[in-house]
C-alpha cells in the first residue's frame, strides 16, 4: 500500500510516496518472506499470510512501526506479524530518504525529525481507507519505533528534536557512537548548516521547530531507542503517553547510558526492559546466507541471546505493553 508524506518529495528526489505494509489478523495458513534472491536471501522477515482476509469483523487496537536510520518497512516484519497474531493492525512506513530500498539520501539523513510526519500521514491513511478503517479502534492507537524510528515515536507523542544540543554533546568528552559516521550513511555533522541551507528543503527545517506529536497516538514501545541526545531534555519530561523501552546491555551503535536509559529516566513513569549481552543489530529481521556475505556488521548479534530468542523477548514485552497502556478489550 501507498500513500503520500507531505515532506517525502524533498527527501526523495521528488518522489511524494509513503510506502506502507499492514499486518493485520488473519486466519490463513504463514509463509516465510525474505529479502535478496531465493537462493541466498539477505534477511529472513519473518512469516505471514500473504493478502488473506481479515480473521474476524471487529475492531483493533492499532500499531504505527518506524524503522530504523536506513532500515526499512520489511525489517519490521517479525514484530508487525507477532502484534498481527496477538490481535493488532500494525502499519509499518519506509521513511523516504532514509531506508535501505532507495537508499539514503542527504535531506533525508540530516533532517530526520520529519519522520514523525510519515508516522502522521500513515495514521491519516489507515483511518481513511475503508477496507482498513472498519477494522481499526482509532481510540486505541500505538508507536513502536527502533533506534531513529524510537526517535521518530517520542517527537510523535510530544518531544521536541534540538540538533544543537546533540551537536554539543558530539564536540563533548561523553561522545557516543551516534556522533560517528554510520554504516548506513557518512553523517558528520558539522555538514548540517550547509545540506538544510539548500534550495527546496526550507519545509524540512521550518518542520524541526514545530510541534509534531500527534494526540491520537497514545502510547509508545521503545526498542533500543537512539538519536535521544538530539531531543530537548525538557520536552521528554513533558511526554504524557505510557512508555515502554526494551534495548540491549551490550549495543555499541545506540549506547543505553545515552540513549534508553537516558530516555527512561526523563520520561515520567517510563518502563525499562534492559536484554543482558544483547547488541543492536540483534533487532533487525534474522540474517539469511546472503545476509552473512553481503551485510555482515548486521547480522553479528551480542552474546546473551541469539536473535530469535531477543525477537521473542522483544514481541513478549511488546505486546504486553500494548495491551495494557492501549486496554485489551
Amino acid at each position: 500500500m501507498a500513500t503520500t508524506s507531505p515532506t517525502a518529495a524533498a527527501r526523495h528526489h521528488g518522489d511524494a510516496t509513503l510506502r506502507l505494509i499492514v499486518w493485520y489478523p488473519a486466519s490463513a495458513p504463514e509463509a516465510q518472506v525474505a529479502t535478496g534472491s531465493p537462493e541466498s536471501p539477505i534477511f529472513i522477515a519473518g512469516a505471514v499470510a500473504k493478502d488473506a482476509p481479515f480473521a474476524d469483523v471487529a475492531r483493533h487496537p492499532l500499531v504505527l512501526l518506524s524503522h530504523g536510520f536506513g532500515g526499512s518497512a520489511r525489517q519490521m516484519t517479525w514484530l508487525g506479524a507477532a502484534l498481527a497474531r496477538h490481535g493488532y493492525v500494525a502499519v509499518a512506513v519506509d521513511h523516504p530518504g532514509a531506508n535501505s530500498i532507495d537508499g539514503v539520501s542527504d535531506a533525508g539523513a540530516y533532517a530526520p525529525w520529519v519522520q514523525a510526519t510519515d508516522l502522521r500521514a500513515a495514521l491519516d491513511f489507515a483511518l481513511n481507507q475503508p477496507e482498513l478503517a472498519q477494522h481499526i479502534d482509532s481510540d486505541r492507537v500505538g508507536v513502536a519505533g527502533f533506534a531513529l524510528g524510537g526517535y521518530a515515536a517520542l517527537l510523535a507523542a510530544g518531544a521536541r528534536s534540538d540538533f544543537s544540543h546533540f551537536v554539543a554533546f558530539c564536540e563533548g568528552l561523553d561522545k557516543d557512537a551516534m556522533c560517528d559516521k554510520h554504516l548506513e550513511y557518512p553523517l558528520d555533522y558539522h555538514r548540517r548548516a550547509e545540506v538544510l541551507g539548500r534550495p527546496g528543503l526550507e519545509a524540512l527545517v521550518a518542520e524541526e521547530s514545530s510541534d509534531l506529536s500527534d494526540p491520537r497516538i497514545k502510547a509508545l514501545f521503545l526498542i533500543a531507542p537512539a538519536f535521544v541526545k538530539a531531543l530537548a531534555p525538557a520536552s521528554l519530561s513533558r511526554v504524557r503517553a505510557p512508555v515502554g523501552i526494551v534495548l540491549g546491555a551490550a549495543d555499541p551503535i545506540a549506547p543505553a547510558a545515552t540513549n534508553g536509559q537516558l530516555a527512561a529516566h526523563l520520561i515520567p513513569g517510563a518502563k525499562l526492559r534492559v536484554l543482558p549481552g544483547v547488541g543492536h543489530y540483534d533487532f533487525l529481521s534474522e540474517c539469511g546466507p546472503g545476509g552473512f556475505k553481503a551485510v555482515a556488521p548486521l547480522c553479528a548479534d551480542g552474546s546473551g541471546a541469539t536473535r530469535a530468542q531477543t525477537h521473542a523477548v522483544t514481541e513478549a514485552v511488546g505486546t504486553a505493553f500494548f495491551d495494557t497502556a492501549l486496554g485489551r478489550r
